[in-house]
């Protein structure tokens, strides 16, 4: 192993029992996260949610879950015997498992531009940490930091159980009674193997350890945590986030902009647009869901369009439609004609263009963030907001490639429901039965400056024009 690591730290200057408690320029390093705890106490949702949330707030995040390395050994499980401690030919493929799961992670935080890596898996006895520790931070000079996850509440466990057993690879094909039975046992010997993190060592003091207690309803223990990736990931886990969570999207009706091809502005609902708001209203009132919170842009055809609906409303700034800056309230016509050079930027890279005095895409996914972290908290939410800040919204939580986000068909009089199912959220859409023009406008395949009208103009959506033409006007599909 060379003795320098790509972040210019020198690794001897960290070795022996006397090394540093920081390194020289460690805190500009990656970051290691590892997952402490027993079966069943969230630790891979967790893991998976702040690797979610982590790479779209832009720290490049991968996961390592440990038992996907131990199925590559062991394609077919067969019983909890194999979690015996006194299982030496098992225990020795966890413990190649781990070991492969930590090497890989290892490698992968030297790349150019990675950052954190998370390694999800049990980690309960004090040497697996200490393996993590002497490689991580003493040979690499990076980071590390153990979040814990520790749950006694019995109404979480049961509901963890059949989240496990209802997705866990191991469990698929095992009767359900079996599979309960098989994963009690397996607990058990997980619990007679466990070392919870404690402060008695030198190498403990040096990481940053959180522990969460009963999914964060039961609080949060912290000590060390220092540095901003960190006290980042600290404020991310400090809020309890629901196991089971359902949220509604929904774009404004159409607007009386929409129907005449313009961008931006703050343009009433057209009557097609009231219409979609009045069987909006009907469809969500029938669902009768508890609890249920209406989220809006400041805008007024959001806030028309949920007028209808009898539940607490709240009008958020962050939810509104990117601003065009110079553009706002021109068609695309109009563009072509006073800014054909900034249309072929935009085409050409459109999640980092930002509008002349206007937004990027990229704007919009930072002002989300927070509206989104909190929106991860809450169940039975119905945002209506527009199409730049959904497409950004449900490129989060679906977790689209960033550079396909601004083509994220989005479209007009469509209820989105989101689910939430293991680890992962499942998408249905319902479409309303209100015509509506379709806004999306497809990639153009010609984005050099030089294109001719007719290259700009065949990927524009259909409408109206100003005086009330048809300009290939077709209903939404």
């Amino acid at each position: 192993m060379a003795s320098r690591t790509q972040n210019g730290i020198d690794k001897e200057e960290c070795k022996g029992a006397q090394a540093p408690r920081r390194c020289p320029l460690r805190q500009f390093g990656p970051l290691l996260v590892a997952m402490v705890g027993l079966p069943g106490r969230g630790k891979s949702l967790l893991a998976k949610r702040l690797s979610r949330y982590l790479n779209y707030s832009g720290d490049n995040t991968k996961v390592y879950d440990i038992s996907d390395y131990r199925r590559k050994h062991m394609k077919q499980y067969a019983t909890h015997e194999m979690f015996k401690p006194d299982n030496l030919p098992a225990w020795r493929i966890r413990q190649q498992s781990f070991r492969e799961a930590l090497e890989e992670a290892a490698g992968w935080l030297q790349q150019p531009d990675s950052r954190i890596a998370i390694l999800d898996g049990p980690n309960v006895s004090r040497a697996q940490r200490q393996e993590i520790y002497d490689l991580i931070y003493v040979q690499l000079g990076f980071r590390v930091m153990f979040i814990e996850c520790v749950c006694e509440d019995p109404v979480q466990l049961e509901r963890n159980f059949k989240e496990i057993l209802q997705y866990s690879a191991d469990y698929v094909n095992m009767a359900t009674e079996e599979a309960l039975k098989d994963l009690t046992q397996k607990m058990a010997h997980y619990k007679a193997q466990y070392e919870s993190p404690t402060l008695g060592s030198l190498w403990e003091l040096s990481c940053p350890m959180v522990k969460i207690l009963d999914g964060g309803e039961g609080g949060i223990i912290a000590h060390g945590v220092s540095g901003t990736k960190e006290s980042k990931i600290l404020a991310y886990v400090s809020t309890a986030r629901p196991y089971q969570q359902t949220l509604y999207f929904s774009r404004h009706g159409e607007s009386e902009y929409n129907v005449i091809g313009r961008i931006g502005g703050d343009a009433n609902l057209s009557p097609r647009g009231r219409l979609y708001a009045q069987s909006l209203a009907k469809h969500i009132q029938a669902l009768n869901l508890p609890s249920l919170q209406i989220w809006t842009s400041t805008l007024q055809r959001t806030k028309a369009t949920s007028a209808g609906i009898q539940a607490p409303q709240i009008h958020l700034h962050e939810l509104d439609e990117i601003w065009s800056g110079e553009c706002e309230s021109l068609s695309y016509e109009e563009l072509l004609e006073h800014f054909p050079k900034e249309l072929a930027l935009r085409d050409r890279e459109k999640l980092k263009y930002r509008y002349p005095q206007g937004e990027s895409y990229e704007d919009v996914i930072r002002r989300l963030t927070p509206i989104l972290i909190q929106l991860e908290c809450e169940t039975n939410v119905l945002t209506i907001s527009h199409q730049a800040v959904l497409r950004c919204v449900l490129g989060y939580f679906l977790e689209t490639p960033p550079e396909e986000i601004p083509y994220v068909h989005v479209p007009l009089h469509t209820i989105i429901k989101l689910t939430l199912q293991g680890y992962n959220y499942n998408m249905e859409t319902i479409k309303m039965p209100i015509e509506c023009v379709d806004t999306n406008r497809a990639r153009p395949l010609n984005c050099g400056e030089n294109r001719s009208a007719e290259d700009v103009l065949k990927t524009i959506p259909a409408h109206y024009d100003s005086v009330g033409q048809l300009k290939k006007l077709t209903p939404c599909t």
